[in-house]
């Protein structure tokens, strides 16, 4: 079990990870406060705006995680247009990685004595799928299936802030706070399935820096809602627009052939399709 429990720690960990739920009715919003396209415009523009969000074209991130017990993995992200992701990270002198190409994900994870890569199961090629959104699920959500509702104002750690309900085309619902003074994101929350148990995850965003006119989070704690065992992300440098060969993204193409493609019946049947006995998976 350890390589799925590691997948899911790091995926957890991302700033656009959130989960499975099922919708709730909402809480109406009180008379006079701004509409959600509103409330999504100021949040692109506190962010540095459309036309300099829109010039990225990819994205490296270079920092490290904490999982508690002193435990800490340097790591990198790349991420590219249109959607394709890829982390490393380094844990007991191992290399783990995970790809997603915008249509397969695999990994590599060594920690359980597998050097060879696998094909990435329904749930976590579905989890990257939504992580390898460079501008996150609120730019452009009509365009892409998904509808965004106005819960309430709550506040978070002492601060009002709107709580926004991201229902997502394949049945995702992400919520997601965002400050009312600065309008920056600061917390998402949700729920998803790990093996056959339903988590309640939140995550909360900070530490806020500008690079190339953009304003990016540098901090990012996630966690088992009501559990005091928190992942942290810290941040140490962001590059704009890297030069990222597709090839990064691919899998290798003895793994190639097994893999489960995303929206696909092969990935549900890999989703239903239960761990083998005595498996790492």
């Amino acid at each position: 079990m350890l390589r799925k429990s590691l997948i899911a720690l790091i995926v957890l960990a991302l700033p656009m990870t959130l989960v499975m739920a099922q919708p709730a009715a909402p809480a109406k919003p009180a008379s006079g406060t701004p509409t959600v396209d509103e409330l999504i415009a100021k949040n692109v523009e506190a962010r540095g705006g459309m036309q300099k969000m829109k010039a990225v074209q990819s994205i490296r991130m270079t920092g490290k995680m904490t999982m508690g017990q002193g435990m800490e993995a340097p790591m990198v992200i790349e991420m590219k247009r249109p959607k394709a992701l890829r982390m490393e990270f380094t844990f007991q002198g191992m290399t783990g990685i995970q790809a997603y190409d915008g249509k397969a994900g695999w990994a590599v994870m060594p920690f359980g004595g597998k050097k060879d890569p696998e094909p990435m199961n329904a749930e976590d090629l579905q989890e990257a799928d939504e992580n390898a959104d460079i501008d996150g699920p609120l730019v452009d959500y009509k365009s892409k299936g998904y509808t965004v509702e106005l819960i309430d104002k709550e506040k978070v750690e002492g601060s009002d802030a709107y709580k926004l309900k991201v229902n997502m085309k394949n049945g995702t619902v992400r919520y997601i706070y965002l400050d009312a003074d600065t309008m920056l994101e600061i917390k998402n929350e949700g729920k998803r399935m790990i093996r056959g148990s339903e988590i309640e995850f939140v995550s909360t965003i900070g530490d806020y820096k500008e690079v190339g006119g953009l304003l990016f989070p540098y901090s990012i704690e996630s966690g088992a809602k009501g559990h005091p065992e928190k992942q942290n992300i810290i941040i140490d440098k962001i590059e704009l627009n890297p030069k990222l060969e597709d090839a990064r993204y691919k899998m290798p193409a003895a793994a190639a052939a097994e893999a489960p493609k995303a929206g696909t019946p092969k990935a549900d049947a890999a989703k239903a399709a239960p761990d083998k006995p005595g498996s790492n998976n």
